[in-house]
Protein backbone atom coordinates (compact mmCIF):
# COMPACT_ATOMS: atom_id res chain seq x y z
CA UNK A 1 0.00 0.00 0.00
CA UNK A 2 1.60 3.43 -0.78
CA UNK A 3 0.86 6.31 0.55
CA UNK A 4 -1.95 7.74 -1.54
CA UNK A 5 -3.69 4.60 -1.48
CA UNK A 6 -3.37 4.72 2.34
CA UNK A 7 -4.89 8.51 2.46
CA UNK A 8 -7.64 7.62 0.23
CA UNK A 9 -8.63 4.51 2.97
CA UNK A 10 -8.36 7.17 6.05
CA UNK A 11 -10.68 9.28 4.25
CA UNK A 12 -13.05 6.60 4.10
CA UNK A 13 -12.80 5.52 7.83
CA UNK A 14 -14.60 6.67 10.69
CA UNK A 15 -12.11 7.99 13.30
CA UNK A 16 -12.63 6.15 16.58
CA UNK A 17 -10.06 6.37 19.11
CA UNK A 18 -6.43 8.49 19.70
CA UNK A 19 -4.14 7.80 22.10
CA UNK A 20 -0.12 9.10 22.23
CA UNK A 21 0.88 7.79 18.82
CA UNK A 22 -2.04 4.81 17.92
CA UNK A 23 -4.88 5.88 16.13
CA UNK A 24 -8.41 4.19 15.66
CA UNK A 25 -10.66 3.91 12.86
CA UNK A 26 -13.81 1.73 12.53
CA UNK A 27 -14.79 0.38 8.93
CA UNK A 28 -18.73 1.33 8.74
CA UNK A 29 -18.93 0.92 4.74
CA UNK A 30 -17.56 -2.25 4.42
CA UNK A 31 -14.16 -1.71 2.88
CA UNK A 32 -12.30 -4.64 2.14
CA UNK A 33 -8.95 -5.39 3.74
CA UNK A 34 -5.77 -5.28 1.85
CA UNK A 35 -4.41 -8.32 3.03
CA UNK A 36 -7.39 -10.84 3.12
CA UNK A 37 -9.66 -9.25 0.87
CA UNK A 38 -12.24 -9.67 3.19
CA UNK A 39 -14.01 -6.55 5.19
CA UNK A 40 -12.39 -5.43 8.32
CA UNK A 41 -13.83 -4.15 11.97
CA UNK A 42 -11.27 -1.38 12.45
CA UNK A 43 -7.59 -0.12 11.57
CA UNK A 44 -5.30 0.23 14.39
CA UNK A 45 -2.57 2.73 12.87
CA UNK A 46 0.92 2.64 14.96
CA UNK A 47 3.24 5.69 14.45
CA UNK A 48 5.52 5.12 17.56
CA UNK A 49 8.64 3.39 17.23
CA UNK A 50 7.04 1.13 19.84
CA UNK A 51 3.48 0.59 20.63
CA UNK A 52 1.66 -1.25 23.07
CA UNK A 53 -1.51 -2.40 22.55
CA UNK A 54 -4.22 -3.99 25.00
CA UNK A 55 -6.91 -6.24 23.34
CA UNK A 56 -10.01 -6.51 25.21
CA UNK A 57 -11.09 -9.82 23.04
CA UNK A 58 -9.96 -11.92 20.78
CA UNK A 59 -9.07 -10.61 16.78
CA UNK A 60 -7.44 -12.08 13.73
CA UNK A 61 -4.98 -9.59 12.65
CA UNK A 62 -4.21 -8.72 9.34
CA UNK A 63 -0.91 -6.38 8.85
CA UNK A 64 0.75 -3.88 6.46
CA UNK A 65 2.99 -1.20 6.61
CA UNK A 66 2.60 2.44 4.24
CA UNK A 67 5.77 4.63 5.25
CA UNK A 68 7.36 4.17 8.58
CA UNK A 69 3.49 3.26 10.55
CA UNK A 70 2.41 -0.22 10.75
CA UNK A 71 -1.35 -0.91 10.22
CA UNK A 72 -3.12 -3.38 11.89
CA UNK A 73 -6.82 -4.48 9.87
CA UNK A 74 -8.69 -6.22 13.01
CA UNK A 75 -11.43 -9.27 12.14
CA UNK A 76 -13.65 -10.36 15.22
CA UNK A 77 -14.44 -13.86 15.15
Amino acid sequence: MDESEFDELISSLTPYESADTVKTYRNTVSIACPACEEPFDDLVVCRGDYDSLELSRVLDLCVTTVEDNVLLFTHQH
